[in-house]
């Protein structure tokens, strides 16, 4: 029996992913892409779930695309398999999710990365999009994300020439949210996890949808959203939980609803 591509673990309200290919690097096939995003739905229906981690192994977050399955495949095939729909529907998971990388993080592995809300960086991480060595270029926000993190002069730059860069220069830049020693990736990642677990779910759906507007949409646009949504806040029980906890001096327990 040949082992699951996604390794899967509960840990009360947060589920870590664990990529599963390590004797490639976590190179990312479309098998892997495919059991991602059927997990991502599974947890999405999961009203216990609040946070999920992404994860690789101490070599590898993702060292990048499967090669072995997109050479010598013709333009015609690529645009007829139409890989990026799977990437597509990454960003549009409405519960928080964290990267906890450590090792490679590069070209596809650092688009995947790059599409969560939320990185916990190795201090010894490598991230990059060196696809135009292959005489590419990224094809899943690669080079979308990079600008907006860094601005056009430092992402051109990496872009260009494939060069890679460190967790502390993707952190300096506002890529990272935190860079820890190796051994302590996955257990900050949990512990950041569990913190937003405990917040209410419904306000963390529009905080992120808020963000995003903000990323993509001119300032009055996400203005107009982010009104919208705080009122719609005050629909919900846990908005009433959340402030009379506050008067009553006492934790909120917030249901999702």
């Amino acid at each position: 029996m040949s082992e699951p591509l996604i390794v899967k673990k509960m840990e009360g309200p947060v589920a870590v992913l664990q990529l599963n290919r390590p004797h490639v690097l976590n190179a990312l096939n479309l098998a892997l892409m495919d059991e991602l995003v059927e997990q991502l739905k599974q947890l999405q229906a999961d009203q216990d779930v609040r946070c999920i981690i992404l994860t690789g192994n101490h070599k590898a977050f993702a060292a990048g695309a499967d090669i072995d399955e997109m050479a010598g495949v013709s333009l015609a095939e690529m645009k007829m398999r139409n890989q990026f729909m799977l990437w597509d529907l990454i960003p549009r998971f409405t519960k928080p999710l964290i990267a906890a990388v450590q090792g490679y993080a590069l070209g596809g592995g650092c688009e995947l990365a790059m599409s969560c809300d939320l990185i916990i960086a190795s201090e010894k991480a490598v991230f990059g999009q060196p696809e135009i060595n292959l005489g590419a270029m990224p094809g899943a926000g690669g080079a979308q994300r990079l600008v907006k993190a860094m601005g056009k002069a430092r992402a051109m730059a990496y872009l260009l020439t494939g060069r890679s860069f460190t967790a502390q220069e993707a952190y300096e830049c506002g890529l990272v949210t935190k860079v820890v020693p190796d051994e302590l990736v996955l257990e900050e990642a949990k512990k950041l996890a569990l913190e937003i677990a405990h917040k209410a779910p419904v306000a963390a759906t529009l905080i992120k949808e808020a963000v995003y507007k903000a990323l993509d949409t001119p300032t009055q646009v996400g203005m107009d959203f982010e009104r919208n949504a705080f009122y719609m806040c005050f629909g919900t029980e846990d908005c009433r939980e959340g402030m009379k906890a506050f008067q009553e001096k006492r934790k909120p327990s917030f249901k999702g609803r």
